[in-house]
């Protein structure tokens, strides 16, 4: 954890280069002066990408930041693009990556946050240039940070990996089914939402077998998806409504890799949530962000007739907060904020579930919990209060075992800001739509959190990650650093080893195929310090021996079909014995929300290496769209993901 650090003096380092150019030399990188900077060889030749700047600091430091600035003399010629960060002890061996990813070609200032290690050696490798304008690297200052203290993490808290440099703030988030890659985006600007022209957004792809950041401006499809509503469909595709142009719809299709624009919902939102409902409709509601006030009731889109159909009998008001915000409503006359005081917070972010029969449950963040019926005008039912506890706007809902419809839920604050987070845990086991669920009070969080996110793993723990104390957007301030683990058994909450980099308002966090936690983001506030251009990967102790070395993994040989439907039978071929497998639905997330994540545990009937599966026979629970298939150890080491295509 980055509790404190200070930058090191570069009086007495020594730095080379692979290549120089006379008169640019590699000292003038850390020279303190902004005007000189070191430029690589390109006369008499230019010499080739890629290329790279080592610093020798002389002594061991317990490093845990890098800044780098590009030149300041208004040429862009060398803005470092695809980039990576090793360290040595010894300047001979060679760390693996502890930061790589993609920066933004500008002149502005470059922060690569990572988990703190000692180091002497630093290099920082430039893979491409920017702006792809010639083979140069160029950087006017190189700074390094040092932690106050270190202590290195137990392997029984599991660990936090290499840094993924973004040239965004990324804000949103999707799983592709198609590549395990994972697609971010901000707004139409790299690091602020407000003041643009709509009709743009910037939006970049993590790899995470190749380790590449690529980047895309998307304006085929006129839409900024700052704020959205988002959600995956049967197909895969992220469906993703709203937000800075606020009736728009936009559908990414990862077959050719492609945006396309969809119908307009009938009523504009912002903020609202979204679900993916048992026959692959999707329905939203909420929203008074953008695109107005209040009336922010139910609709659904049906993707095969690319049309939004209104459900009046889905009203939004049964699920609004009492959020005491009303700031907002200044800016449009006193005569709303009198009449609507508060809507503008009320109805954002809902923690909604598709379910059986085309109904969705909802959950939260309002105290008070509904079913909505999706057939014909649709239908809303009050499904009770959420025990004791409060609107927790901002909080956590992951269902962690969709066969027996339970779902945990954390944390979130009263009000969207301005208010203290709670630490409150339940779990709400739903039975058939239109029926009052159980709600069980159970042991809470050792942290208060608001901004945080949940991500359910493969053998159905729940990681819970970042977030505020007290909930302000757009700042770092009570961050909440350590992440927690929950156990369904236990049911309680184990403190783990703290991330490097707060993550708070505009985070989000997703499974990876691998059964590691991607999470990322925060900020997207301009020239605000709290701008987070990054994610961290976290390895869950699942993954380690006791001794902290990598745990042995069962392998998915062969699986006898990649489209299965619901209720059907399929078999896979393992390399070792194992004892359980998950379905993990892909994930999508923003403002604290995946409404597409969820759990269901299959016992396998074994026959030697060959596992038999049976897929649960209702799309409520198994909703139709792609998921990852996950095979565990007696020991509970999940296998890498397969992908299954579920059918309804």
């Amino acid at each position: 954890m980055n509790l404190a650090s200070a930058q090191i003096s570069r009086i007495a380092w020594t730095i080379t280069a692979d290549s120089f150019q006379p008169g640019n030399e590699p000292i003038k990188a850390v020279d303190n002066n902004t005007a000189t900077f070191w430029h690589t060889e390109y006369n008499p030749i230019n010499v080739g990408l890629p290329h790279n700047i080592t610093i020798d600091m002389k002594q061991s430091y317990n490093i845990n930041s890098l800044t780098y600035l590009p030149r300041q003399d208004g040429n862009n010629n060398g803005h470092i693009g695809e980039h990576q960060i090793v360290i040595s002890s010894d300047g001979k061996t060679w760390s693996s990556p502890i930061v790589l990813g993609t920066y933004l070609d500008d002149a502005s200032l470059k922060t690569s946050s990572f988990t703190t290690i000692p180091a002497r050696y630093v290099r920082l490798i430039a893979l491409t240039e920017a702006g792809n304008r010639g083979p140069w690297t160029s950087a006017a200052e190189i700074s390094i940070f040092a932690a106050s203290s270190y202590t290195p993490p137990p392997s029984t808290l599991g660990e936090w990996g290499a840094t993924i440099d973004f040239p965004l703030v990324p804000a949103a988030s999707a799983m592709l089914f198609d590549s395990g890659n994972v697609l971010v985006w901000s707004s139409y600007a790299p690091s602020t939402f407000s003041g643009g022209n709509g009709g743009i957004t910037l939006t970049a792809t993590f790899d995470p077998e190749t380790a590449i950041v690529s980047q895309r401006n998307v304006s085929n499809v006129g839409h900024d998806m700052f704020c959205p509503g988002l959600s995956i469909d049967a197909n895969g595709s992220p469906i993703v409504t709203g937000g800075n142009d606020a009736a728009k719809t936009s559908i990414y299709d990862p077959s050719p890799d492609a945006w396309v624009s969809a119908a307009n919902m009938n009523i504009p939102r912002g903020y609202q949530a979204q679900a993916t409902l048992s026959d692959g409709r999707i329905f939203t509601i909420g929203g008074s962000w953008s695109g107005g006030e209040g009336g922010k009731n139910g609709e659904v889109y049906n993707v095969a007739s690319n049309s939004w159909i209104l459900l009046p009998d889905c009203p939004v008001a049964p699920m609004l907060t009492n959020d005491s915000q009303g700031e907002s409503h200044l800016i449009h006359s006193v005569l709303l904020e009198l009449t609507i005081s508060g809507v503008y917070r009320q109805d954002n972010h809902g923690w909604l579930f598709g379910w059986k029969n085309g109904s969705v449950f909802q959950a939260g963040p309002s105290k008070a919990m509904n079913w909505y019926g999706t057939a014909g005008s649709g239908s809303q039912t009050t499904a009770g209060l959420r025990a004791s506890d409060t609107d927790s706007m901002n909080g956590n809902a992951v269902m962690y075992d969709a066969v027996n419809g339970k779902i945990l839920t954390v944390g979130g604050a009263p009000n969207y800001q301005d208010s203290y987070a709670t630490a409150n845990a339940h779990i709400i086991t739903v039975g058939n739509p239109g029926t009052i669920p159980t709600v069980t009070t159970i042991n809470s969080m050792s942290y208060t959190r608001a901004f945080a996110n949940g991500v359910v793993l493969p053998d159905g723990t729940v990681f819970i990650t970042g977030g505020q104390a007290y909930a302000v957007p757009f700042t770092d301030t009570t961050a909440v650093m350590y992440p927690e683990l929950w156990d369904p058994i236990s049911q309680r909450f184990t403190v783990l080893d703290a991330m490097a980099i707060p993550r708070t308002y505009h985070s989000w966090a997703l499974l990876l195929r691998d059964g590691t936690v991607i999470n990322g983001g925060g900020g997207l506030c301009a020239d605000c310090t709290t701008n987070h251009y990054d994610a961290e990967i976290y390895s869950p102790a699942y993954l380690f021996n006791s001794n902290g070395s990598p745990a042995t993994r069962a392998v998915i040989t062969s699986v006898s079909a990649t489209s299965v439907t619901v209720g059907g039978r399929f078999t896979v071929v393992m390399n070792t014995p194992v004892t359980s497998f998950s379905l993990m639905r892909y994930g999508s997330a923003t403002h604290t929300v995946d409404t597409d994540q969820r759990r269901i545990a299959l016992t396998p009937n074994a026959s030697g290496l060959t596992y038999t599966l049976t897929v649960p026979s209702d799309p409520g629970i198994a909703l139709p769209g792609y998921w990852m298939l996950f095979a565990l150890s007696s020991a509970g080491v999940p296998s890498v993901a397969s992908t299954i295509l579920i059918v309804g």
